[in-house]
């Protein structure tokens, strides 16, 4: 309705245009579902008063427990206001005196009309938010962002609405504390229960119960120890052991989540100004994205929304997930599933850009209960990294010439700050990302947001000249989807087949994504972008997504070297929020691009990465996260024309656990070779260098590198590229071999996902994968690339009368 047409629900029209309610879930949740909209039709919420009505019986005092409405809601059992509340934040429970059937009402109202009445003069304006008013606002900024993605506003109950009786046995509050000492893990459990219960109240960890006392103050409290306790770590570096937690009272059982027992530290570095997570003992190597919702219009808040996209992070070697600022925060399925598969969180509160009314009482009442909300919910989560006041907060002042007395203000230096330190003193505190040196946002101080190597266009060497120390967010690239993209003519870049606005960029920016895309790809290849997009769309696309995956997996190679400073980098946006060439490592249908396959080969636990060191020649750097002795052969190779090999070498060694070693080329060699071509005595020898590592007892491949003394080249050539699929007990597998080199290998197959993609292939060194969500009936597809002459089908052929197995064309 329009804004204040009904005070009350008693104007509403019995015979109205009322639509099915999603609860949880969103208005446009409810209108896509009622095909009455659409993201693209770019139809803002906010101007609007939106009511939801239920019919509810009861008998008797009932609580209603609403988790989450957004934004500004009045809610009315029958005539009666009966909550109004200001934030979506925050969870709210009412006791209602139910007596048969009733109305239940929420009108949520415009927020363009609540924002209208705001005043107060800001210290200063970003240009990233609209309208400027929203920082009185307590709501999700995703979806008020030009140009991040299309304008859908959090409007509705985002989280559940729950009817129960006042003399029901509830948990009210929970407190756990899970802790490491000296091996043996230590749980302490408080809880609040709704009434006082006869009997013991005991608790059980695991295997092992104990009782919770009440000390005179309506909290029962209780410690446990469990000896030699497994501890929780990052699935980069063990296993993330989970135990369960419950109490009985009352004869009822209340499951109160899972713990996981570590110590988290924080390593600022021999100079003081550094910043790495230390995890039960064992520098961490951060590595991930920053999330965003697995639905924008309906911000879903169940386990099968969100765990494909996690598990995608998992699978890639990802450790890290940031909850930025803009994005709100998660449901409890999301953490619990971080929890579950050993990747930290990294949790920005809600709060980005803007002066915030930190002299507003009342606002910071709100900013309080907002986040021991949220704390209270993750009590316990040994998957929560780091917590974080705001983004980009302090640096949007010092950009705009504020002194450093107003970068931050007490919301951030001492109220979330406290909060944080009561909740959760096991995660370290940041008051702001980026923050740390004498300007918020240097790269080689504390935290920062580093895109030196993508939108600032610097060059490649900038990845180590930077002395990144850890990067909440980077490599901002138009990432190309790996479907199908319509090229426009008249367009200057890469967009979407319908909508320019569904690319991803900064509003402020004088510049665009695909532009900083485009100029990397001449670096790396030295085509000329525009001749290529003009005379041939596909192939400009084919180098796009290269581009891509081949820088992101340079960058990290630097970052990840013996003797980095870096500890931590997270890639900006792991999914796109809409179709076309988004931020994202993986695109808005869920589909991985060649970035995250880039990003793949440098994340994995056991693996290596080469660096050029000029006139110090070639550098391995071998890395073994996990708890384990790696025995490895590793082989080294120096290929003309992509086939020859000019110098070879191998070796087997024992990569010891938690640690990363340096060797140089030379040294496996047993004597000079210019493996870099430095020092350019005569014509060069070689054009690529292969570095494989394999697993000594079974062969198998656990890692390969390549380095281009002569740069990567857009040539194409006959490179002997070859696949064939079989079926094994597991499903089908393709196995693809080439005769020379093959850059950038790409499987295309229509509903499959490879287990690998956009890899380099070198001769001798066969790569079999798995095609996950192949069925029953052979997939088919094709095999290409990116300085192949042709793409290479591939599909189950009748078997041979000579008996032969089947082959791929």
């Amino acid at each position: 309705t329009d804004p204040g047409a009904h005070a009350t629900p008693s104007g509403l029209p019995a015979d109205g245009d009322w639509l099915h309610a999603i609860v949880p879930g969103t208005v446009g949740a409810a209108l896509q579902a009622a095909s009455r909209w659409r993201p693209e039709d770019a139809v803002g919420f906010d101007g609007f008063d939106w009511w939801y009505v239920a019919e509810i019986e009861g008998g008797g005092p009932t609580i209603l427990a609403l988790d989450g409405l957004a934004t500004i809601a009045e809610v009315f059992l029958d005539e009666a206001l009966v909550l109004l509340s200001d934030s979506m934040f925050v969870r709210h429970e009412i006791e209602l005196p139910l007596a048969g059937r009733h109305r239940l009402a929420i009108a949520f109202r415009s927020l363009d009309g609540w924002l209208a009445g705001r005043k107060g003069r800001a210290r200063w304006r970003p240009r990233l938010f609209e309208p400027p008013t929203l920082r009185f606002a307590r709501t999700l900024l995703l979806g008020r962002v030009p140009g991040w993605g299309p304008p859908v506003q959090a409007v509705g109950p985002t989280r559940e609405l729950n009817l129960v009786p006042v003399s029901s046995l509830r948990v009210l509050e929970r407190r756990l504390q899970a802790r490491i000492s000296d091996g043996d893990g230590l749980l302490d459990v408080v809880v609040r229960l709704s009434r006082p219960v006869s009997g013991w109240v005991t608790a059980r960890c695991g295997a092992i119960d104990f009782v919770l006392v009440d000390e005179g103050d309506g909290w029962l409290r209780g410690r446990v120890e469990l000896p030699d306790v497994e501890p929780w770590w990052p699935h980069t570096h063990g296993r993330p052991a989970l135990h369960p937690v419950a109490i009985e009272a009352g004869g009822e059982r209340f499951d109160l989540g899972r713990v996981g027992f570590r110590t988290l530290g924080l390593d600022r570095g021999a100079d003081s100004h550094g910043f790495g997570l230390v995890v039960n003992g064992t520098p961490v190597f951060c590595r991930g994205a920053c999330w965003t919702s697995s639905d924008i219009v309906a911000l879903p808040t169940t386990r099968e929304a969100i765990a494909p996209l996690l598990t995608l992070a998992r699978d890639a070697g990802m450790n890290m997930i940031r909850v930025g600022a803009t994005m709100g925060y998660e449901c409890d399925g999301f953490h619990a599933l971080c929890d579950e598969l050993g990747m930290m969180v990294w949790q920005d509160f809600a709060f980005s850009n803007f002066d915030y009314p930190a002299g507003d009482p009342a606002f910071c009442a709100a900013v309080e209960a907002e986040a021991r909300h949220l704390l209270h919910r993750l009590q316990g989560s040994p998957s929560l990294a780091v917590l974080c006041g705001g983004s980009e907060v302090a640096q949007q002042a010092a950009m705009l010439g504020m002194p450093a007395a107003l970068w931050s203000n007490r919301i951030f230096d001492e109220l979330l700050s406290r909060i944080a330190a009561e909740a959760r003193p096991d995660v370290p505190y940041l008051p702001n990302t980026p923050w740390g040196g004498d300007l918020p946002f240097v790269a080689d101080r504390g935290v920062s947001h580093y895109y030196g190597l993508s939108a600032h266009r610097r060059p490649l060497a900038e990845a180590r000249r930077a002395g990144v120390r850890f990067s909440a967010e980077s490599l901002g690239l138009a990432n190309v989807p790996d479907g199908v993209v319509t090229l426009e003519p008249d367009r200057p870049a890469c967009v979407h087949p319908d909508v320019v606005e569904r690319r991803s960029h900064d509003v402020a920016a004088s510049w665009a994504f695909e532009d900083i895309r485009n100029h990397y790809t001449e670096v790396l290849y030295g085509v000329d972008v525009a001749a290529l997009r003009r005379a041939d769309p596909e192939r400009f696309l084919s180098f796009a997504r290269a581009t891509s995956a081949e820088l992101m997996a340079d960058a990290y190679a630097e970052w990840r070297r013996e003797g980095s400073p870096t500890r931590g980098v997270l890639v900006w946006w792991l999914r796109d929020l809409a179709p076309g060439a988004g931020w994202g490592l993986i695109d808005a249908g869920g589909v991985p691009k060649a970035a995250y396959w880039g990003c793949k080969r440098v994340f994995r636990p056991v693996g290596l990465v080469l660096t050029d060191e000029n006139l110090n020649g070639l550098r391995l750097h071998l890395f073994n996260e996990t708890a384990e002795p790696s025995p490895v052969r590793l082989r080294l190779r120096c290929l003309r024309d992509g086939e020859t090999a000019v110098m070879e070498a191998s070796a087997e060694m024992v990569l010891q656990p938690r640690l990363t070693v340096a060797l140089a080329a030379t040294t496996l060699f047993g004597g000079f070779f210019d493996t870099t071509y430095a020092f350019r005595f005569g014509e060069p020898a070689h054009d690529v260098t292969v570095a494989s590592l394999h697993d000594a007892a079974t062969g198998a491949l656990l890692a390969e590198a390549f380095h281009f003394p002569l740069g990567r080249g857009h040539e194409r050539r006959d490179v002997g590229l070859a696949a064939i699929l079989s079926r094994a007990a597991e499903g089908w597998r393709l196995t693809v071999t080439t005769r020379r080199l093959a850059q950038s290998v790409r499987v295309r197959c229509d509903g499959v996902l490879p287990s690998d993609n956009y890899f380099h292939l070198a001769p001798g060194e066969g790569r079999t994968l798995s095609l996950a969500g192949a069925g029953d009936d052979a997939p088919s597809g094709t095999v290409e690339a990116l300085d192949g002459l042709a793409a290479v089908a591939f599909a189950m052929q009748p078997p041979d009368p000579a008996g032969e197995k089947p082959a791929g064309a």
